[in-house]
């Protein structure tokens, strides 16, 4: 696949009148393409092709369609179809209205391309200095990253799944290392109940009379070690169930032991723990997204003009 020369230095003008009349107040699309006039050229790709073979997409098109996937949170799927249809997309792009856009796998492959060396720094230093040339960024000041959302490799647990698969990873460690201490323990009960990991449809039955018996199950399982654990530390799945069981359940007024409920106070979702495996993940919403998993805030050794006064994108 070579680079060729493409269109979309010049909107078309059909493509601008119509563009206009549906959206007179202009949309992010159609901002960034009249304020900085795309954000990159298809001379800025050149190292990135060989000078033969059939003519691919434009690269400066594409890198602009992964921009706008990210502002608007849209997949390589949705990515693609407001390419097809949308009008500010074909705006911010110089297409021709009739355009069929591209599959959706494009994206894909023009990102694993992206992410080859250097070349994501460079095209950011090249965007920096166009929208500093635009007049979008002051001098003498620091741009303040956000922290980057790290999915956990758990999949997301119900209180129910917690609970059952943080026992069971308790007596898979003590069965590993010291089987003889779950003889009489462990009864054909247990083995069916905790001998794979947990997997329950969306709207199991009984849940509430389940999770107390697995609750039942996790305190009489603490107990029994630290029985014959006497004077020595559990052993680290252990504490962490114990840690489930303080934010999961309760003892109340009548000494009875049953799960909390929100009455009863639920713990807040920067200690509580997700996952029996990835006992750091947490639950977090920022605006919009919601995950659960970690926050990592990246150092920039770049200084980084700071915003002026524009339109939001």
């Amino acid at each position: 696949m070579s680079l060729q020369s493409h269109p979309g230095a010049e909107i078309p003008p059909l493509t601008v009148r119509v563009a206009r009349a549906s959206n007179p107040q202009g949309t992010t699309a159609m901002w960034i393409r009249d304020r900085l006039d795309g954000l990159w050229t298809d001379e800025d790709f050149t190292a990135w092709y060989p000078r033969d073979g059939r003519p691919g997409l434009s690269p400066a098109q594409l890198a602009t369609v992964c921009v706008l996937q990210y502002v608007m949170n849209l997949s390589d799927r949705q990515a693609a179809e407001a390419v097809r249809c949308r009008l500010d997309f074909k705006y911010a792009l110089g297409l021709e209205l009739e355009d069929p856009g591209f599959h959706h796998s494009v994206l894909s492959d023009f990102r694993d391309r992206f992410a080859e060396g250097d070349r994501a720094d460079r095209l950011l230093g090249l965007a920096l200095t166009r929208i500093r040339r635009a007049g979008l960024l002051k001098g003498r000041g620091k741009q303040r990253t956000d922290s980057t959302h790290i999915l956990s490799a758990a999949r997301a647990l119900t209180r129910l799944e917690l609970v059952t698969e943080a026992v069971r990873a308790v007596l898979e460690v003590v069965a590993r290392e010291v089987p003889e201490l779950l003889d009489d323990l462990v009864t054909a009960e247990w083995a069916e109940r905790y001998g794979r990991q947990v997997r329950l449809c969306s709207q199991p039955s009984h849940p509430v009379a389940r999770l107390e018996r697995v609750g039942a199950d996790a305190r009489e399982l603490l107990e029994h070690l630290c029985t014959r654990f006497p004077g020595r530390a559990l052993p680290p799945q252990a504490q962490v169930l114990r840690q489930i069981l303080v934010q999961h359940f309760w003892v109340d007024g009548r000494g009875r032991f049953r799960p909390r409920t929100e009455r009863d106070g639920q713990p807040p979702s920067r200690v509580r723990i997700e996952s029996p495996y990835e006992t750091e993940a947490r639950w977090t919403r920022r605006g919009d997204t919601r995950w659960t998993g970690y926050l990592v805030q990246t150092p920039t050794t770049q200084k980084v003009t700071s915003s002026s006064r524009s339109p939001r994108v």
